[in-house]
């Protein structure tokens, strides 16, 4: 099993008063955009992990990360919604992305700050996906079936979910 873990933490941050918000220029059509900002000078955690796409090396670093999370208290009391998301998240780039193939390399980023929340990046060297064409696991036809179900589970745990690069790179946040 390989993984590598490379991370910074800094003390979690004094409570303070809430600055008022900052009038903005942006158009509607960018505010989608507005809530991946996180501030690079504002994160109490960030942790870069890259993994062999074996599917015995996913619940060790979702394990480690939610353990920082955790110890971080980037997301009280929504820790087991992220945990279920990135291992969702995880085992489908592992599976469908590298094609379970231990030589490719699986990376993940984990940021957090007392603004935005949590936000976690995983990319696969896949070739992507169209989430357009993904079947509903809710309709009658599929509710049976034994797969299927990770991306509809990661949106509704998640509160912010955007596939990016073909779909070789999915965006969470949990605020």
């Amino acid at each position: 099993m390989c993984i590598l873990i490379i991370g910074s933490r800094k003390t979690r941050p004094e409570k303070r008063k809430p600055k008022p918000p900052m009038s903005d220029s942006s158009s509607p059509s960018d505010s989608p955009q507005k809530a991946c900002n996180f501030d690079s000078q504002k994160l109490i955690l960030k942790l870069s992990v890259t993994l062999c796409a074996d599917r015995k090396a996913v619940d060790p670093v979702v394990q480690s990360v939610m353990n920082v999370v955790r110890e971080m208290k980037c997301a009280e009391g929504r820790e087991d919604n992220i945990e279920l998301a990135l291992a969702e998240a995880l085992s489908n780039a592992v599976v469908h992305g590298a094609h379970s193939d231990p030589t490719k390399i699986i990376e993940c980023d984990v940021a957090c700050d007392e603004t935005h929340g949590v936000l976690i990046v995983v990319r696969d060297p896949g070739p992507g996906f169209d989430v357009s064409k993904l079947p509903d696991p809710c309709a009658g036809e599929n509710i049976f079936a034994s797969h299927g179900r990770g991306i509809y589970l990661i949106n509704q745990l998640m509160d912010e979910v955007r596939f990016h690069k073909n779909g070789t790179e999915i965006h969470m946040i949990k605020r």
